[in-house]
């Protein structure tokens, strides 16, 4: 297990070295990063332009460019910032464990969700409960994140106004004044959970709810569960300690994806709720034309991806025990 883990950590690294150059010269190619500074009025003497220019390592060649960020990103520095009191590293730690709470939060209510409703969607399948989770899982599945987290916010501020209070946080990851210790922080920061969350987990539930069943329709009409059935032991007992643990294999696999790629769907999240997160710096990053912003964010994005891959595989053998890695 630990060679195979050794030589999956050594395959991604050309993985994240081809990434970030890319990502690399589309940022560099698409603008020029000095151009807020040069359009200032009045205009900014030209000694000023070229001591920010050798500041930002614009006055050497592209490739060059790259090797010192990449070789910086080595020893932790991920490169100057065109916004002179941005640090990019400060930033990128500060923000990831704000996107982190709340991708946890979601991917944890949302596969609970799936699981249940996949299960119990399957062992029902063609009933009324079936259907009716169906239809719940298609309805969220087709509804657009943006829209949908936008109708969510909207719904919790009609709720405060018609109760006169705040009963929902609808902005922020925090209130900017909290009265009281530890438990009214605690609070607070749950408070401004619940909408962002429910918008990130119902989305994905949808199409991981269908994963489950489709896994464990699979499951149940094979011939080890048929004979265990046979065998004279309860449906309960199948399902529930045979079929389900099986079954949860390729929802291993959706999960550890999905848990990286909502890194990146979680702009619109944190965008609509207005959270400083990876999300919002990324989004200011590309408005401003801060390459090396950009691609602090990507690499996050990159190693979250390799790293959570690596955890399914592992998990594998741990869900079923035929699978082996050496």
């Amino acid at each position: 297990m630990l060679t195979y883990t050794i030589r999956r950590l050594l395959v991604s690294i050309p993985v994240i070295i081809a990434s970030t150059f890319i990502v690399f010269l589309l940022v560099t190619l698409s603008g020029d990063p000095l151009a807020n500074l040069k359009g200032r009025n009045p205009p900014p003497s030209p000694q000023v332009v070229a001591v920010e220019a050798e500041r930002l390592h614009l006055d050497q060649p592209i490739l060059q460019r790259y090797w010192t960020w990449i070789t910086g990103v080595v020893h932790g520095d991920f490169g100057p910032s065109v916004r002179t009191n941005v640090d990019i590293g400060h930033e990128i730690v500060t923000r990831f464990g704000v996107t982190l709470r709340l991708i946890a939060v979601a991917v944890v209510l949302a596969l609970l969700l799936a699981v249940f409703v996949g299960v119990v969607s399957a062992v029902k399948q063609y009933s009324g409960i079936d259907y009716g989770f169906t239809f719940a899982a298609f309805l969220f599945l087709s509804m657009p994140s943006f829209w949908f987290a936008v109708l969510l916010k909207q719904g919790g501020i009609s709720l405060n106004n018609l109760l006169g209070g705040q009963v929902v946080s609808t902005i922020g990851e925090r209130s900017v004044i909290v009265e009281g210790g530890t438990w009214a922080h605690l609070t607070d920061a749950a408070g401004h959970l619940v909408l962002p969350t429910i918008s990130l987990a119902l989305i994905s539930f949808g199409a991981w709810s269908r994963f489950q069943r489709a896994s464990m329709l699979d499951v149940l009409n094979s011939d080890y569960v048929l004979f265990a059935r046979a065998k004279g032991l309860s449906r309960r007992r199948v399902v529930i300690k045979h079929a389900l643990r099986t079954a949860l294999i390729p929802m291993v696999t959706i999960t550890a994806l999905d848990f990286a790629a909502l890194i990146s769907g979680a702009v619109i999240t944190e965008t609509v709720f207005q959270w400083r997160g990876l999300g919002d710096f990324l989004v200011s990053s590309v408005n401003e034309r801060d390459a090396y912003a950009v691609l602090a964010w990507l690499l996050v994005v990159a190693v979250a991806v390799i790293v959570f891959n690596l955890i399914a595989d592992l998990l594998y053998a741990l869900l079923d025990p035929r699978i082996r890695y050496e």
